[in-house]
């Protein structure tokens, strides 16, 4: 099993890694389609804020995190969809396995 720590200023692993973990691994589990969803659809999907959604998909583009390909696009006015691509296989880690 692969485990992916997390960083920054306010990260604390003991109370940060586990929530950010399966925050991940929900938001990799519905995004993995390809399909596109706005923010919010994303967060009521997967059950978390979406701030925390969008921390995730910047956290995907990320080459420890998979170096996902997350696509945006406009909507409307003022609001914008995000879909994921895979990754070239060989940079990609298996974040279905992270727990």
């Amino acid at each position: 099993m692969t485990v992916i720590e997390f960083d920054g200023a306010t990260y604390t692993p003991s109370l940060d890694q586990t929530r950010l973990s399966n925050q991940l691994t929900r938001v990799v589990g519905l995004m993995v389609d390809g399909e596109w969803r706005t923010l919010r659809g994303i967060a009521d999907a997967v059950q978390a804020p979406e701030a925390s959604v969008s921390a995730r998909l910047r956290d995907l583009r990320k080459p420890k995190f998979g170096g996902w390909k997350v696509e945006r696009q406009r909507a409307t006015a003022g609001l914008h969809e995000y879909r994921l691509l895979l990754p070239d296989p060989a940079e990609q880690l298996s974040l279905l396995e992270v727990e």
